[in-house]
């Protein structure tokens, strides 16, 4: 090689992770939330789980809608001297900064016989909203580049590879933080107007700025990392304004494709498990394991070795299977762990057997789970290109960037969807003195295998060509 093409190699190496850098950031902000807020709110704040439940499912519900309007306005937007998706990165970032801030400082809480105290509630529902908002602009847009920036197979998997990696790292330390300061309490009373309460309204605020800031530095990774002048080679015929009967219109186009839809049924499911985990997990380590102190960096060692572990282990074996088979083997391992959380019904004298039950298990459940974008990143882009080609056989590449935020915005609008319905689910199971029954949250962790049993089904009908995707970019 030369050294120019030496160094072209080197540059496109560091534009692959700055980019997949941003799911480390989108990541981290959203695991901390989904298993963080839902705890912050009702067991320290005092809201009561239902008006919870509310503003995730408003988070959502407004993310799912739009996911929609986003990825519409992407597709129509003319590439500018800036390009035609990293704009849309810049425009949601103060909000989704200052959002992401305020919303672990409320300026007021629930009191201690009032649980339904409206202005804390209406207080968390905006700030769930524009969080929504801002951060749903800045994911549509980052999805939609992937299919338009990395054209070939083994490029789309060695970003999925990746981004799986980032997405690990996020999670261990979106829950590294807040169990620090858990072992610092008594769990069973965090309510503001307790010592142990008092710790996590200082704490929260400063493991929220801190995220964010590292969240913010990988957008601005993502904004420097990707090339858009490829864009200059295209045609774009002048739009009328877009309305948002017009969007709705457009979004019908991967909701007609079959096989997309297929694939979104599979990210639907997916997603309310997840959801159901973010949300139980604490509950299940204190009120089921009765884990105290210490003894919750339990779960972040577990966590930690066996994403890793299980990512790998995915990866490399099964070398023999196609994409959808190894995808529908990682999903069916999740169904096993999932209903084998059942013998936590019975109670165990041996603190060694529990901990081992709690590895497999929970383990196998997270493994599974933090495993699913080494398949669902690739397939996903495989589908759009499959569309676009149906679309125009001779030049799919062009087509790929008039579909691509549409295809993507119904990607996340579903994906939305099913965290609000695993989020609805939760509120309504752990409403009042069900907060602390162990039954119901044993219970609710099993659910994810109904979910999970009904993706592997709807994911073993899909048919995927992979033989029209280019072997080189």
């Amino acid at each position: 090689m030369t050294t120019e093409e030496v160094s072209n190699q080197v540059k496109r190496e560091k534009n692959k992770i700055g980019y997949a850098l941003g799911n480390f950031g989108v990541s981290l902000i959203r695991i901390l939330i989904a298993t963080f807020i839902f705890q912050f709110y009702v067991y320290t704040i005092n809201l009561n789980s239902i008006f919870v439940s509310i503003g995730i499912s408003l988070n959502l519900i407004i993310s799912a809608l739009f996911s929609i309007l986003w990825g519409v306005i992407n597709d129509r937007k003319r590439p500018g001297k800036w390009g035609r998706r990293r704009p849309f990165l810049l425009i949601g970032l103060p909000i989704w900064i200052i959002s992401n801030i305020l919303i672990w400082m409320p300026p007021f809480y629930c009191p201690q016989d009032n649980s339904f105290f409206l202005p804390t509630a209406i207080y968390f529902w905006t700030i769930m909203i524009l969080n929504a908002l801002s951060d749903t602009l800045i994911y549509t847009a980052y999805l939609a580049m992937f299919p338009e920036q990395f054209r070939s197979k083994k490029t789309q998997e060695s970003i999925a590879t990746m981004q799986g990696i980032f997405l690990i790292i996020a999670s261990v330390i979106a829950l590294l933080l807040p169990l620090i300061i858990q072992n610092l309490v008594d769990p069973e009373n965090v309510k503001w107007w307790q010592p142990s309460g008092k710790i996590f309204l200082f704490w929260m605020p400063i493991i929220g700025i801190s995220s964010i800031i590292l969240g913010a530095l990988t957008v601005f990774s993502v904004y420097f990392s990707v090339d858009e002048s490829f864009y200059n080679q295209y045609s774009f015929q002048r739009r009328n304004n877009l309305s948002i009967k017009r969007a709705f219109k457009q979004i019908l186009a991967p909701l007609r494709d079959k096989k997309y839809r297929k694939y979104l049924s599979v990210s639907f499911f997916n997603s309310t498990s997840s959801n159901i985990l973010g949300i139980a997990i604490i509950p299940f380590l204190t009120f089921v394991l009765e884990f105290r102190e210490r003894e919750f960096f339990i779960y972040v060692l577990l966590s930690t070795i066996t994403k890793f572990t299980w990512y790998f282990l995915w990866k490399y074996f099964f070398q023999n299977k196609d994409l959808k088979q190894k995808f529908s083997l990682c999903i069916a391992s999740g169904i096993i762990s999932s209903f084998l959380i059942l013998i936590f019904l019975f109670n165990f004298e041996s603190y060694f057997l529990k901990i081992l039950l709690f590895i497999i298990a929970i383990g196998t459940v997270l493994g599974s789970l933090y495993a699913f974008p080494l398949f669902s990143v690739p397939m996903g882009a495989i589908l759009v290109y499959n569309a676009a080609f149906l679309i125009d056989k001779i030049n799919p590449e062009e087509e790929v960037s008039k579909i691509s935020g549409a295809y993507y915005g119904s990607l996340n609008f579903i994906v939305s969807l099913g965290k609000a319905l695993g989020s609805i689910l939760m509120g309504i199971l752990l409403i009042g003195p069900n907060q602390e029954n162990p039954m119901i949250i044993i219970l609710s962790l099993v659910s994810m295998g109904l979910f999970y049993l009904i993706s592997v089904v709807s994911l073993r009908t899909i048919e995927i060509k992979t033989d029209i995707i280019p072997e080189l970019n």
